[in-house]
């Protein structure tokens, strides 16, 4: 019977890195060896498998079209090999070894100073490495391997994974002091000026959420969006320039310190986000992600 050699992780994980950075340099930083090493490493599944995947030109890294498909089944590859390692550390001491977490940008600097604390006094041996971006790259790098669950704000949808709701995080209405009469306690999406809305530019679901929570076609058609961060939002309100959404978290979290921004509740049918933790579907680590989950319940 004839030999059958087999690409190696090592060859994989090379091309992997290839075609996320799609520069040699780059991608041998990533994989912490020298330019080189990758290429030479390349070239031998290139010659292993008797195809070209990587066109080489001296400004452009091509993909030949098997090779988009040979890049994509060996992220799989790896992905399934890492969770061999996962399978075995999720055996042992829960909440230990490596975890990759990517969370949202309106969640992480509000949620996360709460919850570290807990979890380097409770799990001392789990290291976890923390992703902030918006939730379509997050849930991306999910699918992809590169990050293992993801905290994030429902609704949204994330494709095949196992959802774990925490709680529901209340939307407010935040204004210049004075802006608003004094009573009632809440406002009503009617009592919104559609004009002076300012809201996360797109990518931020919270966005989406604010707006499905108001249910009001003109404050979509005419609110501006141009805010990079919900503190960037508060500055300009603070400043007069219009009245924005902040989520729960972010208030008890001190957003509005040392501010002349007032905030209420939006009295809605839905003013609520949930925030929740989501992993790949029959993942070996379900287990930690559930006590990651009861931690992350614990602060809100």
């Amino acid at each position: 019977m004839a030999a059958i050699y087999l690409p190696t992780l090592k060859q994989l994980q090379y091309l992997v890195a290839l075609k996320d950075h799609g520069h040699f340099g780059r991608a041998a930083e990533a994989c912490f060896v020298t330019q080189s090493t990758l290429s030479a490493g390349l070239r031998e599944l290139e010659t292993l498998i008797g195809v070209t995947l990587v066109e080489r030109t001296r400004r452009v890294v091509r993909f030949t079209p098997l090779g988009e498909q040979i890049a994509a089944k060996a992220r799989t590859v790896l992905r399934e090999a890492e969770e061999l390692g996962d399978m075995a550390r999720a055996a042992g001491r829960p909440l230990s070894g490596e975890m990759r977490m990517s969370v949202i940008p309106t969640i992480a600097p509000f949620l996360l100073p709460r919850v570290l604390p807990r979890l380097r006094r409770d799990y001392p041996d789990l290291k976890l490495f923390l992703r902030e971006e918006p939730s379509g790259p997050a849930c991306e790098a999910l699918h992809n391997g590169r990050t293992d669950c993801v905290l994030l704000a429902l609704p949204y949808a994330c494709g095949e994974v196992t959802t774990l709701p925490l709680f529901d995080d209340h939307l407010f209405l935040a204004f210049p002091e004075g802006e608003m009469p004094a009573t009632p306690a809440a406002v009503s999406p009617a009592e919104i000026d559609e004009t002076r809305l300012l809201l996360l530019e797109d990518g931020h679901c919270l966005k989406d959420h604010a707006l499905a929570a108001c249910n009001r076609a003109e404050l979509r058609a005419e609110a501006t969006m141009l805010g990079t961060s919900l503190h960037t939002m508060v500055q300009m309100v603070d400043n007069g320039l219009g009245v924005t959404m902040l989520p729960k978290i972010a208030l008890d979290a001190g957003i509005l310190e040392h501010t002349n921004v007032a905030a209420r509740p939006l009295d809605a049918a839905h003013p609520v986000r949930t925030l929740a933790l989501v992993w790949r579907r029959a993942s070996p680590r379900e287990r930690d992600f559930q006590l990651l989950g009861e931690v992350l319940k614990a602060a809100g």
